[in-house]
C-alpha cells in the first residue's frame, strides 16, 4: 500500500503544479527560486517531444512509446508488489510509475507535457524538466539499485 500511496502522490503532486504553472501567465516566466543564488528558476515551456523536444513531429510515437513502456513497468510492478522484499526495487518502480502517469496525462489530455524547473548548472542549462521527471530517474536508479542479487527487508 505505501508504495501505491507513493506512485498517487508523485503524479498528483506534479499534476498540481502543472496546473499552477498553465494558469500563470508567459509573462511571469521565468521566475527566480529564492535561497538558490539564481541557480533554480520556474520556467513554463510546453514540450509535445520527448526531451530537448525530440520526435515533437511524430505524437503518435511520443504518446504510445511511453504508454507501452509504463505498461510493461506496470506489469513488472504488479508482479513484485505481493512479493516480500525487493524494497527498493518497489519504490523505485513506484517513483518512475507516478512520473510516468503525470507525463502521459499531459501527453493524452494537453498535447504536451508542462516542463517547469530549470537549473543554472553546467551541463543542465538548456534542460527544462519537471517533478515527474525527476521522479522517473530517481526511480530509475532506486530500481536499478534494488536490482541487484539480495533481497532488501
Amino acid at each position: 500500500m505505501p508504495y501505491l500511496i507513493t506512485m498517487l502522490l508523485a503524479a498528483l503532486t506534479d499534476l498540481i503544479l502543472k496546473s499552477g504553472i498553465e494558469e500563470m501567465p508567459d509573462q511571469s516566466f521565468p521566475r527566480t527560486v529564492t535561497g538558490t543564488r539564481e541557480k533554480l528558476q520556474i520556467r513554463k515551456v510546453h514540450n509535445a517531444g520527448f526531451p530537448m523536444g525530440v520526435l515533437k513531429e511524430r505524437p503518435e510515437v511520443v504518446r504510445l512509446l511511453p504508454l507501452a513502456a509504463s505498461s510493461a513497468l506496470l506489469m513488472r510492478f504488479s508482479l513484485l508488489l505481493p512479493r516480500k522484499g525487493r524494497i527498493l526495487s518497489k519504490l523505485g518502480m513506484s517513483l518512475t510509475l507516478g512520473g510516468s502517469v503525470s507525463n502521459l496525462f499531459d501527453r493524452f489530455f494537453r498535447g504536451y507535457v508542462v516542463d517547469y524547473l530549470f537549473v543554472d548548472a553546467k551541463g543542465l542549462n538548456k534542460i527544462v524538466f519537471n517533478l515527474g521527471d525527476l521522479c522517473i530517474a530517481l526511480g530509475g536508479a532506486l530500481t536499478a539499485a534494488g536490482a541487484g542479487g539480495r533481497k532488501s527487508r
